[in-house]
């Protein structure tokens, strides 16, 4: 079975404010279920996707039967450059999340996917994300996808606690 034809009951559509508590659950469970050493200020923004709301559209998958949320992300607003790492014509994407209880239903594919259908009717060349590096399930999706990884865009970053973090950046050319 494909992904498209797991993701068929699968309806991507804008993030309602009324549902901001829900994403926030949803996201706080699809990464702590898989990452067990997230940093707490970490794991206490995942709750909030409302935070975003200055510089990102947040987008829910739902169940087209049921209407149950399983899945969200969160997309760059044109214009912004998320504090220059993210270049003129390139749309970036991040905090996608699929709810444990709907993993192997296509529906991370469906949201990445989104994205890049979002990326093209902007007229964008590219889209890009970070992605943490022990997130293998996820690198494996986007290089399915098509994504190649981009060390020349990649950082560490500084926690809170001090700990220091190396960011993997995934870029798919969509003229390619």
């Amino acid at each position: 079975m494909t992904d498209t034809v797991r993701a068929s009951t699968i309806r991507i559509r804008p993030a309602a404010a009324t549902e901001y508590a829900r994403i926030g659950e949803l996201t706080h469970a699809a990464y702590t279920h898989d990452y067990d050493d997230l940093p707490a200020h970490y794991r206490e923004e995942l709750k909030h996707p409302e935070a975003l709301l200055d510089d990102f559209d947040v987008f829910v998958a739902e169940d087209a039967d049921s209407g149950e949320l399983v899945g969200t992300i969160a997309l760059l607003k044109p214009g912004h450059d998320f504090d220059g790492h993210i270049h003129p014509g390139e749309l970036y994407f991040r905090l996608l999340a699929t709810h444990p209880s709907a993993r192997g239903r296509g529906v991370g594919a469906a949201l990445t996917r989104f994205a890049m259908e979002e990326a093209a009717r902007r007229g964008d060349r590219a889209v890009v994300l970070n992605s943490g590096p022990d997130m293998l399930g996820a690198h494996a999706l986007y290089r399915k996808l098509g994504f190649s990884r981009r060390s020349e865009r990649e950082g560490v970053i500084v926690l809170p606690d001090g700990r220091e973090l190396e960011l993997q950046t995934y870029v798919l050319d969509l003229a390619a």
